[in-house]
């Protein structure tokens, strides 16, 4: 628990994930949390920026007092600097009364400001001003009217260098707030945390609103686990509830909203339709490259074979392809066309592919796990919904590889 903005007792925020990126995450937060220090928290839009703050001031000292959000960018420019420093009484149209500002609020607690990459120049001067002496002055008053000890966290899903470079930030504030700096990684990075937060945010919801739970079939698990999450973890949280309310239960990738099923990771090598592979006529340069690249594609279809046929013989998938693959005599292409091949084979189950490699059930997660980490988890749906894309999709990856 940890005090709001009221003074009121708040729940301290979750940080669900067991992914070695928030094993670090966690540790960086509890160093950040032994300082006095400003901290420049720095991710995607979604990633849980406002969670870290808030996870920050729940282990600091200043714990008892204030955390005060303030999103930079849901503010006007005419009032951001009256909101943060306060206002005199009459010092603009509406202003009945005196006004203290969030800076005076947050006096021995944390001041969080988001989206600081927003931040307008005249308003980037008057933070600078305040980091340097403590000194609030509200708006319409002749001079500084006190200090504040306050802990600046700030947050942005701006490249603050090139904004530096553009003439958009200043330079000096940059360095004033960039004292410790926490990077979060984006939800794609993040490996099996997928499932764990989607099931978290589904029985979360399912309690809020009072229903059941659903349940996730396997091929609805591959198809959260290949998609890039560009909303990071705020767009897997809508998704959960829209799943909830619709009161569907085993949850299959075709119950899945179409952006999961059509918009998958860019980085998968063979998520692209090979009708979309378009080879120009060549010329003289480039004749050779293209006969490279279709060697390529014969050799890997070659080795693509050679593994098949030992699997089909009884050979089993960690010893006959994860143990070439980690000594360097298979191609991460190789990989991603002979899990093709068996996809192709199970008609898109991986639960049939665990099968068909010779692995026993509880290998499941292991499985996913490995491929996840090579991005040769292929996304299930072509291989239920489309023959021409399935039967061309290794010669595609052998192309994109010479690419």
């Amino acid at each position: 628990m940890s005090l709001n903005e009221s003074g009121a007792l708040s729940p301290l925020p979750q940080m669900v994930g067991e992914s070695p990126v928030i094993a670090e995450l966690r540790r960086e937060i509890e160093r950040a949390a032994r300082s006095q220090a400003k901290v420049l928290i720095l991710g995607e839009t979604g990633v849980g920026k406002e969670v870290v703050a808030r996870l920050i001031h729940a282990g600091s000292v200043r714990r008892a007092r204030p955390f005060v959000p303030v999103n930079c960018s849901g503010i006007p420019e005419t009032l951001l600097a009256s909101e943060l420093f306060g206002h005199a009484r009459g010092s603009f149209t509406g202003a009945y009364r005196d006004n203290v500002g969030l800076v005076r609020r947050a006096d021995r607690g944390t001041l969080f400001l988001d989206e600081l990459g927003e931040m307008s120049l005249a308003m980037q001067a008057a933070l600078l001003r305040f980091t340097e002496t403590g000194e609030v002055q509200p708006v319409g008053a002749e001079g500084p009217t006190g200090r504040t000890d306050t802990r600046l966290i700030t947050a942005t899903n701006r490249d603050l260098r090139t904004r530096i470079s553009e003439g958009q930030f200043r330079e000096d504030l940059y360095y004033r707030l960039n004292v410790i700096q926490i990077w979060i990684p984006p939800l794609r990075d993040r490996g099996a945390d997928v499932l764990l937060l989607f099931r978290h945010y589904l029985a979360r919801v399912s309690q809020d609103h009072r229903m059941p739970c659903p349940e996730l079939d396997p091929d609805a698990e591959q198809l959260l686990l290949s998609y890039a999450w560009p909303g990071n973890v705020r767009e897997l949280r809508n998704v959960a509830e829209r799943l909830v309310l619709r009161e569907q239960t085993p949850v299959t990738a075709d119950s899945l909203p179409r952006e999961l099923r059509g918009d998958l990771r860019s980085s998968t090598a063979v998520a692209v339709p090979a009708a979309s592979v378009h080879v120009a006529e060549p010329t003289s340069e480039q004749g050779s490259r293209i006969f490279e690249r279709e060697e390529l594609a014969i050799r890997t279809a070659g080795t693509v074979e050679r593994l098949w046929e030992v699997l089909m013989a009884g050979g089993d998938f960690w010893t006959v392809v994860q143990q070439p693959f980690k000594a360097r005599e298979l191609t991460r292409s190789e990989l991603a066309a002979l899990i093709d091949r068996g996809l192709q084979h199970t008609r898109g189950s991986y639960r049939g592919l665990i099968k068909t490699f010779n692995l026993p059930a509880t290998d499941y997660k292991r499985f996913h796990a490995f491929l996840y980490q090579q991005n040769c988890n292929l996304p299930v749906g072509p291989y239920r919904h489309g023959t021409e894309v399935r039967s061309r999709r290794a010669s595609v990856t052998a192309y994109r590889a010479a690419s």
